[in-house]
């Protein structure tokens, strides 16, 4: 893992490259998944004047908790993860961010969470200022982000509910679901579902040890509910089962 202080020297140093002539948002394969959606194709112009390009490897610091909050981001391609360090220095992983995500809204002026590399990553990098004066010009985009960002809520209130009332095997098994089902809503591959995360990130945001995490998958393989392929890839071969296991049936 990069030292903290570097790579956040590094991103604050790196250019940012204006999306290219021919690539940007009038061509964006993703811009139905983004806060871009509403807008018409002659409104995109003043999206890629203020959007700038980032690209990140595994493991690189994107952005850390604490640190002004001075862009957001959507993610174009690739994952991340984003995590708190507790104070006595573990670390909680709060979520894994796919395409059509959006990372780095804050209400009080500085980033919430950290944020890092899980493959290789491009994402859309926007200053937070000249987003801002963008959506009072377009209150449609406004909406589209209060409507995302309602989402995210939702979505941490079921994590709460995973980490505090399901056994071991139902967390494995409502994560598999959920991640399922949302890659194929952001046209990914579904089955099998591409997971990059170690059994430690895993286990880092479902509360539960790397050898827990490792044991569940197994004895899932060897019930016939799941295959594991390489590359970090689940094959989900009896999904009533599987969904069964999350609702703890």
């Amino acid at each position: 893992m990069l030292d903290v202080a570097t790579a956040t020297a590094a991103l604050q140093e790196r250019p940012r490259d204006p999306a290219p002539e021919g690539a940007g948002c009038h061509h964006c394969s993703i811009r139905h998944l983004t806060i871009c959606a509403p807008l018409q194709p002659e409104e995109l112009s003043s999206v890629a004047a203020i959007a700038d390009r980032v690209d990140l490897a595994p493991d690189e610091l994107l952005f850390d908790a604490g640190e002004p909050a001075r862009r957001v981001f959507t993610v174009s391609s690739g994952m991340l993860k984003t995590y708190k360090l507790l104070p006595d220095g573990r670390r909680q992983i709060t979520g894994f961010m796919i395409v059509g995500d959006v990372l780095g809204l804050a209400d009080e002026g500085c980033y919430a969470y950290s944020v890092e590399g899980l493959t290789q990553a491009r994402l859309c990098s926007f200053e937070r200022e000249r987003l801002e004066r963008l959506l009072e010009a377009y209150p449609k985009m406004e909406r589209r982000l209060l409507s995302m960002a309602s989402h995210e809520i939702a979505t941490a209130h079921e994590q709460m509910l995973l980490l505090g009332r399901k056994t071991a095997k139902e967390k494995i098994a409502s994560f598999l679901v959920g991640f399922r089902q949302r890659a194929a809503a952001r046209g990914l591959s579904a089955d099998p579902v591409h997971l990059p995360m170690s059994r430690a990130d895993l286990g880092d945001f479902l509360g539960l040890t790397m050898e827990t995490v490792s044991r569940t998958f197994s004895r899932l393989r060897k019930d016939g509910i799941i295959a594991l392929h390489n590359g970090g890839r689940v094959e989900v071969r009896d999904l009533n089962a599987l969904a069964n296991m999350a609702e703890g049936v």
